[in-house]
């Protein structure tokens, strides 16, 4: 087929400036995209900021013949999410694509968890992929096209030791991209989201042997992101699962389960497995679908 063409388009990467999020500034650079490279320049654990990073990416790209700016806005306020969107209108009059990538890292087991550790993480995760999509939606809307790339992850989705402040931001995300992708639909907005494997300043620690078996390189995540964000994406409500160059769709479906007007405690203990049985599950596009398996089984009472 032939190469996915961004000429015109417009996005902005928030952490764009390592790892993925400086990958996929490249890779849409790399195939005609105008992009705003949206970057704190802090630590890993959200501390300190600089433009750097941000200005050093817009560099390789502007050095390599694209169209590139830096900007260095919070994504974790209102204020920051508009203030990066101006960025873009002001640089280059329009904005089409959205990736939500910035993140920050404040591991700690539930015991141990307090609000310095909570409230950044949910800010910089789940509220900044809310504030700078909500800034760009207006516009979309508008413009009957846009393109939302979120980031979720495995420790959200399924779990992992000592992360959930980061893991119940990653689920957010989840619950954010599933009620836009609906309120896009009419208006051309395909709101998609990944959950990455990559080896980068943030996961060096944590990733293990795993990563020097295999390719975990970044832009091995941004191929899928690059096809969500253009504007051939047929998908819209979808999470893939993104790593060492494979892809694969992660979804949550629901069981059949059991129904009975008069359900009690006891019915449920005794018939836990045929409630947990996953043979004829369904994977609801919205709630009302998922609610169609109880007023399917009422009619059959």
């Amino acid at each position: 087929m032939s190469k996915l063409d961004f000429t015109g388009k417009v996005a902005i990467v928030t952490g764009g400036g390592n790892g993925i999020g400086r990958s996929h500034a490249l890779q849409l650079a790399e195939r005609g995209c105008k992009v705003v490279v949206n970057d704190l320049g802090g630590g890993v654990d959200g501390s300190g900021s600089s433009l750097g990073p941000a200005e050093k990416v817009v560099e390789e790209i502007k050095a390599a013949g694209g169209e590139a700016v830096a900007d260095g806005n919070t994504v974790a306020t209102q204020e920051g999410g508009q203030g990066i969107v101006k960025t873009a209108l002001d640089t280059y009059g329009r904005i089409d694509i959205v990736i939500n990538n910035a993140g920050i890292l404040r591991d700690k087991s539930f015991r141990n968890m307090e609000p310095a550790l909570l409230d950044p993480v949910l800010d910089v995760h789940l509220r900044g992929s809310f504030w700078t999509t909500q800034a760009a939606w207006e516009f979309f809307r508008e413009q009957k096209y846009g393109r939302v790339v979120n980031t979720s992850s495995a420790a959200g989705i399924f779990g992992n030791f000592g992360q959930t402040n980061y893991g119940a931001a990653k689920m957010g995300i989840v619950g954010l991209t599933n009620v836009l992708a609906i309120e896009g639909a009419k208006y051309n907005i395909k709101v998609n989201a990944i959950a990455p494997g990559a080896k980068t300043r943030m996961t060096q620690d944590l990733m293990g042997p795993m990563a020097d078996n295999l390719d975990m390189g970044p832009e091995l995540v941004s191929p899928i992101v690059v096809y969500l964000a253009h504007e051939s994406c047929k998908p819209t409500g979808e999470i893939y699962s993104v790593a060492a160059g494979r892809v694969g769709r992660i979804f949550l479906g629901a069981t059949q389960g059991i129904f009975d007007p008069e359900l009690t405690a006891e019915m449920c203990a005794e018939q836990i497995d045929t409630i947990r049985d996953t043979k004829d599950a369904i994977y609801p596009k919205n709630a009302m679908e998922e609610m169609m398996i109880l007023m399917q089984q009422a009619q059959k009472k």
